[in-house]
């Protein structure tokens, strides 16, 4: 069964990809006329997006845009008000129970403040969700958290505590966790923010190192360097609304919208701007 069956009843004419080798389905996103409001405020309004199997889109905008909410209904941490979001052209927002945690196993998030447990070191923040949910062996789930530890470039660090790791060190953990799964898309909800500026680096070495391995890539981030040099296209969006949807050379040569031109004159030119009216 599975989340990806969910509505198979529906349209028999296709074929179930659950019955598929899983690594052989794709994780193209598609948003359909997305709203999202919270009682009277309107925080995203009729939301158009593809992303590709495999993209790597950065998400800019300023605060209160809407950017963390947009990737937080593609996991269903937030539920759609209007509209429809499809993964590999299935609906989500109606999942419930079983089939939303197995769309979830599908999708890897990385939040801004690390979200991991003080109480168990970086090795056992990655293994609990192996044995508890896929029911790992202890043995195959400690092998696993190692190679992934190993992979965000610390093994060393296996044994220690949330308290005794940099913030940086702590995101990495976070990323670790988040690929434990063998997520198809991994979600990023401004990873680096939270961070010191020198521990700013070694969090996007490991994303740039994610980027274009076949994990499609959502990336809510204010690193412009990273979203000029690693992402495939950049989505600008400004009040709840998708602004700009271009190549990075295009948008960080000549943005079209006037907003996004100015965000980006405040963003990479802080000391000579105009002050707004």
């Amino acid at each position: 069964s599975g989340w990806a069956c969910a509505d198979h009843m529906e349209n028999l004419a296709q074929p179930c990809p659950h019955t598929a080798d899983n690594s052989s389905q794709q994780a193209q996103i598609l948003f359909r006329q997305v709203s999202k409001r919270y009682g009277s405020h309107q925080v995203l309004e009729g939301i158009d997006l593809s992303v590709n199997a495999g993209e790597v889109v950065a998400i800019l905008g300023p605060s209160g845009s809407g950017k963390s909410t947009l990737i937080r209904l593609v996991n269903q941490l937030e539920s759609i008000t209007s509209g429809e979001i499809f993964i590999d052209n299935r609906p989500v927002s109606t999942l419930k129970g079983r089939s939303l945690q197995d769309l979830r196993q599908q999708i890897g998030f990385v939040f801004q403040q690390f979200n991991l447990y003080p109480h168990l070191t970086a090795q056992q923040n990655i293994t609990l969700a192996l044995e508890k949910i896929h029911h790992q062996s202890s043995e195959q789930a400690r092998q696993r958290a190692l190679t992934l530890l190993k992979q965000v470039g610390l093994a060393d660090k296996a044994n220690h505590f949330p308290a005794q790791l940099s913030g940086g060190q702590q995101q990495r953990v976070a990323i670790a966790r988040a690929l434990s799964s063998e997520p198809k898309i991994l979600l990023f909800d401004e990873p680096t923010s939270a961070l010191d500026p020198e521990m700013i680096g070694e969090v996007l070495l490991v994303m740039k190192q994610l980027a274009h391995s076949g994990i499609t890539l959502l990336v809510v981030t204010h690193e412009m360097q990273f979203a000029r040099e690693i992402a495939d296209r950049i989505v600008f969006i400004d009040q709840g609304q998708i602004l700009e949807n271009s190549h990075p050379g295009d948008f960080f040569r000549a943005p079209e919208h006037p907003r996004a031109q100015r965000f980006l004159q405040k963003v990479l030119n802080p000391l000579h701007q105009e002050p707004e009216p």
